[in-house]
C-alpha cells in the first residue's frame, strides 16, 4: 500500500470513526469544567457510562463521510441516556442497529431516573418514531447509514430535584450559553470531518442552534428542520411519519435513502 491510499483508508473506516470519537472526546472534557446550579440536580454524561454502545454504533455507522447530519437536542431519558445512541430507543437500537456494548451507571443517579441500559424496559417515543420511520424506509441501517448519520447537538441529559428532564433551552442564561458554545464547537468541527452538505435538526432548537453555529464559524453548509417526534407535541402524534416524509422530500433526502 502506498502513502496515497494509507491516508485515504485512515480517513474512512476506522480512521475516521476515531476522528469523530476524538471531537467528543475533546468537547467531555470541556464540559467537565462546567458547574450546573438550580434547577439542575443531576446531570448524566452517556457518552461516560454509556461508551461501549455509543463507540459501537460510531464505529458501525460513521466510517465515511455523509451528505446529510440529522442534528438532535440533548439525550432523552430513555433513549440516548440508556443506550449512549442519539434518538435511542432501546428495542430499534438492540435489534435493528445491532448496537451492544456494557452500561455502567452514572455517579449521581436519580432514583426515579435509573440507567438500566439495553435492558431499559421503558420506551423513548421519539426515538422509537424517529428510528421506526427510517427502519420503515431502508430496510437495512447500512442503506441509511450510507448518506446520513445522527448525532445530538448537547451529549448530557439535566435532570431537576423532582427527575423532571430539563432540555438545555431550561438552563439560566449564563449556564447554558457556555454549554452551548462548547456544544457549537463540536458540532463545526464534526460537520466539517464528515463533509457534510445538509444539517437536518430535528426540532426547531436543534435547527436554530445548528444554523447559528455553523454561520459563525463561516462553514457553508445548508441547514433545514423538521418536526420533533416527541409525544409532547401534538402535531407529531396526529402522524409523524407522513410529516417527515413529506419534508424529506421536499428536501430530496428521499432519494438517498434507496438500496
Amino acid at each position: 500500500m502506498n502513502s496515497s491510499e494509507g491516508l485515504v483508508n485512515f480517513l474512512e473506516g476506522d480512521g475516521l470513526a476515531e476522528q469523530f470519537l476524538h471531537i467528543e472526546r475533546e468537547q467531555i472534557l470541556r464540559l467537565k469544567d462546567l458547574t450546573f446550579f438550580e434547577p439542575v440536580q443531576h446531570v448524566y454524561n452517556p457518552l461516560d457510562y454509556a461508551w461501549e454502545p455509543h463507540q459501537d454504533y460510531v464505529h458501525k455507522y460513521c466510517r465515511s463521510h455523509k451528505k446529510v447530519l440529522f442534528l438532535g437536542m440533548n439525550p432523552g431519558p430513555f433513549g440516548m441516556a440508556q443506550t449512549g445512541v442519539p434518538f435511542g430507543a432501546v428495542q430499534l437500537v438492540r435489534d435493528w442497529l445491532q448496537v451492544c456494548g456494557q452500561v455502567s451507571r452514572p455517579a449521581n443517579e436519580h432514583p426515579k431516573r435509573p440507567i438500566r441500559g439495553l435492558e431499559c424496559p421503558q420506551t423513548e417515543v421519539s426515538g422509537a418514531r424517529f428510528w421506526g420511520f427510517f427502519r420503515t424506509m431502508c430496510a437495512r441501517p447500512e442503506v441509511f447509514f450510507r448518506h446520513c448519520f445522527v448525532h445530538n447537538h448537547c451529549p448530557l441529559l439535566f435532570i431537576s430535584q423532582s427527575g423532571r428532564n430539563l432540555t438545555p433551552a431550561d438552563l439560566p442564561v449564563a449556564q447554558r450559553e457556555r454549554l452551548l458554545q462548547i456544544c457549537d464547537d463540536a458540532l463545526c468541527e464534526a460537520v466539517k470531518l464528515l463533509g457534510v452538505a445538509t444539517v437536518i435538526g430535528v426540532g426547531r432548537f436543534a435547527e436554530q442552534r445548528a444554523r447559528k453555529a455553523l454561520l459563525a464559524a463561516g462553514i457553508p453548509v445548508q441547514v433545514e428542520g423538521v418536526m420533533h417526534p416527541s409525544p409532547r407535541n401534538p402535531q407529531a402524534n396526529k402522524g409523524w411519519d407522513a410529516i417527515i416524509r413529506a419534508k424529506l422530500e421536499e428536501l430530496g433526502v428521499m432519494t438517498l435513502l434507496t438500496d
